[in-house]
């Protein structure tokens, strides 16, 4: 065990009695700090690029349009991105829209069902974001031994659990009183 977890004081959680519970909930606060950490990256990594204020989110949104390189309706980006927030996820396309960086697909350009696809700006944007990742990101993470095929499906598994215990907790809502009632 490493020095960090070794400590008794380390791994009492107001979460957590059994060592189980423990794993959990130190993984759940390594989860907090990593996304946090790869949004601020996203964030970052776009704006070497643009020199604009765009967020992680922003920018995992314009790859995720770019992804396999045909347009995207708002349903598939939110499903891609598992989420569910559309008033947010329309804000960022109206946003890169706003900055060229994606348009809607087709000649209609109707609102209901419309398709969105990267732009010629968005396609150098999104080449230079890639060279910026390699020399940095990725050259940083060569080394490491780790094994991202094994963190990736763990990763999965692990948003599979939280989707389903929301479901459950969303049915119960309202049904936990304190016990103190």
């Amino acid at each position: 065990m490493s020095d960090t977890t070794d400590h008794a004081f380390d791994r009492h959680w107001h979460l957590a009695t059994t060592d189980h519970e423990i794993a959990l909930t130190e993984l759940e606060f390594a989860l907090f700090r990593s996304f946090e950490a790869f949004h601020r990256w996203q964030a970052e990594g776009i704006a070497t690029v643009t020199g604009l204020d765009l967020s992680g989110t922003d920018n995992a949104i314009l790859n995720i349009i770019r992804m396999r390189d045909r347009s995207k309706s708002i349903k598939e980006i939110a499903m891609l991105f598992n989420r569910d927030d559309m008033p947010n996820l329309q804000y960022t396309i109206r946003k890169l829209t706003k900055h060229g960086l994606i348009e809607k697909e087709g000649p209609g350009q109707q609102r209901k069902g419309a398709r969105y696809q990267i732009t010629a700006k968005g396609l150098k944007v999104l080449d230079d974001y890639v060279k910026i990742r390699r020399s940095v990101l990725v050259n940083f993470s060569k080394g490491m031994g780790a094994d991202f095929v094994q963190a990736t499906r763990t990763l999965e598994l692990m948003s599979g659990i939280y989707d389903q215990a929301a479901r459950i907790a969303a049915t119960h809502r309202g049904q936990i009183h304190d016990s103190d009632d």
